[in-house]
């Protein structure tokens, strides 16, 4: 099998009047839920949840098993027995980092190939990929295969090493391009990066993490934290197909890929509106139930602690800023746990911390009765 030619972008001939009434529910469906992370005072607390959300399921999309409880578990103190659900939370861990510099980084310059090589160094940082080629844009074959299938034998074969910074330069120029339907253009722009695969390793969450960040600089959205990876998990033959359809390199094929893409966009933006609208109703909620089960100045400051890490244990709030003394949480915790509130996930014994979580909130991102 020959390495594939990728088209000089922009792609030509999409069929544009099939499209128009998706785009028109797309960009609907996205402008609600930015109005949503519009209204946000501290987005940071409130959707940190989500966004480890996100690194779980764009990760388990390239085969981990691990789950947004197993994260939070880890972070917790409570790691995993195998080492293979180990190194995947540490992969999940470095897309939520990756995500995290890339927002930082983007206040203050536009997106570049170079950016995309930090993250890549990020994202491979320490974990199974970290030998291949980390942050540089590979100068080898490779090719997408069943582990262990020689190139001859394999399902799809990116452009040749010499081609792959050509190819990125156009990527590249018509990421900063202004086209007829932003959307339109970011189906374009994953698709693409997927089809160039310019790293060894990684290119999947690499590709899925643009979604957001393009939509973040675009403006489209308040914060990058769109989160696309729940949908393609849920369709992913199709989602593969439709990449895969792409070497014919027809308009057919790409109008199949984009109708596909901007179904994703729709369908998800909904989603994640009913998402983040459950955790912000939810706070609501729990910042009265706080106050009034503790009637303390603190409850504000400790329910956001747990909104941010909801499995913890009571170590979590030793250095927090403007906490009180350890016995006065202790005597919050109790109460909170006593209403129900809070629950224990892992009883203490000896040097080992009980750990709690706020479940109703792990219910939400992960789905119902999760804790």
């Amino acid at each position: 099998m020959k390495p594939f030619q990728p088209q000089k972008l922009p792609i030509k001939d999409i069929q544009w009047d099939s499209l128009i009434p998706l785009i028109g529910r797309a960009n609907r469906s996205l402008a609600y839920y930015d109005g949503i992370l519009y209204g946000l005072a501290n987005p940071d607390i409130l959707l940190s949840p989500l966004t480890t959300q996100e690194a779980v399921l764009s990760s388990k999309i390239e085969g981990t098993q691990a789950t947004l409880g197993d994260v939070l578990k880890f972070e917790a103190g409570d790691a995993p027995v195998e080492e293979s659900r180990v190194l995947d939370i540490e992969e999940i861990m470095n897309y939520r980092r990756a995500m995290h510099h890339a927002e930082e980084q983007l206040q203050s310059r536009p997106f570049s190939l170079n950016l995309l090589k930090d993250l890549h160094a990020v994202l491979l940082d320490g974990v199974r990929g970290k030998f291949k080629a980390r942050g540089q844009f590979r100068s080898s074959q490779n090719w997408i295969g069943i582990p262990g299938t020689p190139i001859d034998k394999a399902q799809f074969v990116p452009p040749a090493p010499n081609d792959v910074k050509p190819a990125l330069a156009n990527w590249e120029k018509y990421y900063h391009t202004d086209r007829p339907d932003p959307l339109v253009q970011l189906a374009i722009l994953h698709a693409q990066f997927e089809l160039i695969h310019p790293f060894l390793d990684g290119n999947g969450r690499l590709g899925r993490m643009i979604v957001p960040l393009f939509l973040f600089e675009r403006k489209l959205i308040a914060n990058p934290v769109f989160y696309i990876s729940s949908y393609l998990e849920a369709h992913r033959k199709e989602y593969i197909a439709g990449l895969k359809g792409l070497s014919e390199k027809t308009s057919v094929a790409w109008t199949r890929w984009i109708d596909f893409f901007l179904t994703a966009m729709d369908e998800q933006a909904i989603d994640n509106a009913k998402k983040a609208r459950a955790i912000i109703d939810l706070y609501a909620r729990l910042k009265k139930d706080v106050a009034d089960l503790t009637r303390s100045q603190y409850a504000v400051p400790l329910l956001d602690c747990l909104f941010k890490q909801p499995v913890f244990t009571s170590s979590l709030f030793d250095h927090q800023p403007g906490m009180p003394s350890k016995p006065m949480i202790m005597n919050m915790l109790a109460r909170l746990k006593k209403a129900g509130m809070i629950k224990v996930i892992r009883e203490g014994s000896g040097r080992r911390p009980q750990i709690l979580s706020l479940a109703e909130l792990l219910n939400i991102c992960e789905g119902p009765e999760v804790v």
